[in-house]
Parts: C-alpha cells; structure tokens; sequence
C-alpha cells in the first residue's frame, strides 16, 4: 500500500484549528511563534498543538527552527503570499477611538498646529489605512502612528532649510523593497538621515521573508507597516526612490528622483529575498557616501 501523501498548503488550512494556528503565526510581532504559546492563546493541550504543526510542517507551510531545547515556527516563505490570500487576519480591526487618537496628538502639536488640522489628518490617515488591502487588527495604534508621520512630513515640507537629509523609499505594495531599503539606511545612518516608505498600491503586512531576511543581517523592522503614498511624503523628500511603481510617484521641482531596477520578492523563496537584499544593501550605502560626504 502506498504512503499517504502529505497534505497540501491548500488542504491542510481548511481545517479551522490549523487554520487559527497559522493565523497566529502570521500575527506574531516577530513572525514566529512556540507550541507552548500557541496552546495558551487556543485554549488547548500542547499535543493537539503538536498534532497540527506537524501536518503542518509537513504540507510545507510552516518551517521549525531549533533554538536550544525550544522550536520556533514560522511561516515558509515560499507560502507566505499564498496563505495570506485564503486566510483572513487572525483577529478583526479593534475599536479605533479617533478622538483620543486627535487629542494626544493634538497635544503634541500644541502651538505648532491646530486641532482642526491635526483631527483632519488622523481622520483621512484612518479612512486610508482602513480601505488599503485588508484592515489591519492594529488599526488603530497604525492610524496614530500613520497621522503622526504625517504630520511631521507636513512641517518639514513648509521649512525653507534644513540640515537633515530625508530620503522616501516607494514601491508598489510597501511590503517589500522599500521596507528592506528603509531599515538598511536607518541602520546604516543613524540620525544622518531621515527615511519614509510608501506604497502605491500598500499591502496589509510586510511580507514575512523580508522581515525575516533583515532580521538575518541585524536589522529590525521596527514596527513599520505598509502605509499609503501621500502628497506630503513626496514634498517633505530631498530624495524619492522608486522601485516599480511607475508613474504614481508626483513630481515636484527640487527633490532628486531615482528609479532602482529590483526584482519583486514577492513569492520568492528566502534565498532569492536575500539576493535582493544585498542588491538594495549596496545600493543604500552608495546613495549613503552620497548624502553625508557631500
């Protein structure tokens, strides 16, 4: 009789506790996750647990990584996109409290900008974020930090001078590219000079080998989400990079354009991501010597 074969990425997901298990992976601030944990957030026993991640191991889906006597899980990513196409988020978008949200930053802002501009900004930030691909369950902390980032391209782009280069990294979905260039010029730079990341068409996530794939090199994402591209980014920018997004870029007379030639990581396997990384590593710390040396 012959073996059994395993199970695909397609037939293993239709059972809901492999399902909720994969959700959680994907939910996990580093993109990982251990058996233990996962038992305590399903509310069940560590061997049904090990059950699932097994059949999920096999089919693919989800990688093991040995650390000590603790295995992490991940998801492969091979399967990243995919799986983020059949499944939904692990939890919906929370409660979003938009006037605490406009009076913190109102506060913030006190004597530099009104209320009435501030609550303008979280507003369109929130409406934004809450269309763009899927909503995120962090939607609201993403919508202050998204209507903060904001804000502070507003003013800067209102400054006749200033001494701190700002650098706008935009692709396509945000989720790629522009997020690995982003982290390797923070990480690089310092406080020399200040990066944005933006996406024409933003995905919900940063794709989880990306992260993986900077995490390898030392660098964090940090919090960063695929945000929308927005008139203000480009105007606060002395230098916007685009990576396959066309014509969705604005242009405005003073900042510097470049168009860097990468491939898609998207759905590609880790060690085509890695390859692409160091593309965009040495791409960075040209345009780096450039910024700060001259």
């Amino acid at each position: 009789m012959d073996a059994a074969e395993p199970p695909t990425a397609l037939t293993v997901l239709a059972d809901p506790t492999r399902a909720r298990i994969v959700g959680l992976i994907r939910a996990a601030p580093s993109g990982r996750a251990l058996v233990g944990r996962l038992a305590e957030e399903l509310d069940l026993r560590q061997p049904t647990v090990s059950h699932h991640m097994r059949a999920l191991v096999d089919s693919g889906v989800v990688v093991g990584e040995r650390d000590g006597r603790r295995t992490w899980y991940a998801l492969a990513p091979e399967h990243a996109d995919r799986v983020g196409a059949i499944l939904p988020d692990a939890a919906p978008p929370g409660l979003v409290d938009l006037e605490r949200i406009v009076a913190d930053l109102a506060e913030r802002y006190r004597g530099t900008l009104s209320r009435e501009t501030v609550a303008h900004y979280v507003q369109q930030s929130h409406d934004m974020l809450r269309t763009s691909s899927s909503p995120s369950r962090f939607l609201a902390s993403r919508t202050a930090a998204f209507s903060a980032a904001r804000l502070e391209a507003f003013l800067r782009a209102r400054e006749e001078q200033h001494t701190t280069p700002e650098v706008l990294f935009v692709c396509v979905q945000n989720a790629g590219r522009s997020q690995m260039a982003a982290g390797i010029l923070r990480q690089l730079a310092g406080d020399r000079v200040r990066v944005r990341t933006a996406g024409s068409e933003p995905a919900a996530e940063v794709r989880s080998a990306v992260a993986t794939a900077l995490d390898e090199i030392g660098v964090p994402l940090a919090g960063e989400f695929p945000k929308p591209l927005t008139d203000e980014a480009v105007r606060a920018a002395d230098v916007v990079i685009t990576m396959g997004c066309g014509d969705a870029c604005p242009i405005y007379p003073g900042r510097r354009y470049l168009d860097w030639d990468l491939e898609d990581p998207s759905g590609r396997p880790l060690s085509a991501v890695r390859e692409i990384r160091d593309d965009i590593e040495r791409r960075v710390r040209d345009l780096l010597a450039e910024l700060v040396d001259h």
